[in-house]
């Protein structure tokens, strides 16, 4: 993020899918998102404080869609937007009562969309890919899913023709890891991202001088940094770390027994040289009125070598023993 990191704003809409909405970016409101590049949707929590109890019933009965900017000094980016799936309504203390809303990103095609698709001999991988996402976008009714960010797939077409039938999901499942590659929907958007490589973006540098906080640390689950919320932060995409010299180690456990474990993850969780990340977690917090207001990322050194026992994902090479996320 070019814009210098003072003056944060935030744009925060409830609305339904008619076009009605209401702008609560001038309440106090605190929320929390989680994002990543797992298959199951992105999630937010947001509480809005002191709203009045038409508003709130408003909330609870006429509106379905939440969207989510932040920035600085008029500069706006998403970091989420989804559909409301819970409604609660408290009070704190005497003084302040709240709003509590849970939505989801795409989750009503996750969980319910189906499929009943058959594709001609000839049909290649680029084309097959599009009809699925086509497919599952026709089971949501709540939230409009599109097609994001698809690599070059193979070029081999099918040689006979392919039923695809079942749960939307799990068909998506089966045909990226058929073609190496992860899935995920990101703001209404189905993308897929090569087990060996990432998105094409231009790459946000992390430093002091642009919004790191505290010292980034090495994790079983990977390379875990914080910084000022940062919308640029997308799932999928590498980040720089400019502060390479200075991560915090993961202490590895000294039991005999977990010496060969403790190898995997040396390759897994490694540091990378060049201060490379591709960013696989990416869970944002603030708080319009309060001290929060950070991004905090899980990510993979882009020279790691994953094992494939630990991968949540297996390539079609089964007899491959790990992969390199950037082959």
């Amino acid at each position: 993020m070019s814009t210098l990191q003072y003056l944060r704003e935030a744009s925060i809409v409830i609305g339904s899918a008619g076009g009605q909405a209401l702008d609560f970016s001038d309440f106090r409101c605190v929320f929390e998102i989680h994002r990543g590049d797992y298959q199951n949707p992105n999630t937010c929590d947001l509480r809005i404080y002191n709203v009045s109890d038409s508003t709130a019933n408003r909330i609870k009965n006429e509106f379905t869609q939440v969207s989510i900017k932040v920035g600085y000094s008029g500069t706006l980016g998403q970091i989420f937007t989804g559909t409301i799936r819970q409604f609660r309504r408290g009070r704190e203390d005497a003084k302040n009562t709240y709003v509590d809303v849970t939505a989801s990103d795409g989750d009503e095609a996750y969980n319910f969309s189906t499929l009943a698709l058959s594709l001609r001999a000839g049909t290649t991988p680029q084309n097959a890919i599009q009809q699925i996402i086509k497919a599952m976008a026709g089971g949501s009714t709540s939230q409009p899913i599109s097609t994001g960010y698809l690599p070059t797939l193979p070029s081999n077409s099918l040689p006979r023709g392919r039923v695809y039938f079942g749960l939307a999901r799990d068909e998506l499942r089966d045909f990226a890891n058929s073609n190496e590659c992860s899935w995920s929907i990101q703001d209404g958007q189905v993308s897929l991202v090569p087990l060996t490589s990432y998105i094409p973006a231009t790459v946000p540098v992390i430093s002091s001088l642009t919004g790191l906080l505290g010292i980034p640390e090495q994790t079983q689950q990977g390379i875990r940094m914080r910084v000022l919320l940062n919308p640029a932060m997308k799932i999928g995409q590498c980040v720089k770390l400019d502060n390479k010299d200075t991560i915090n180690l993961y202490r590895y456990s000294l039991d005999i027994n977990a010496q060969a474990y403790n190898l995997t993850q040396e390759g897994a969780i490694k540091t990378n040289a060049d201060g490379l990340y591709y960013v696989m977690i990416a869970n944002h917090r603030g708080d319009t009125r309060g001290d929060t207001w950070e991004t905090e990322m899980t990510c993979l050194a882009v020279d790691a070598t994953v094992p494939l026992n630990i991968a949540p994902f297996a390539p079609v090479n089964k007899s491959a023993q790990s992969i390199q996320k950037f082959g």
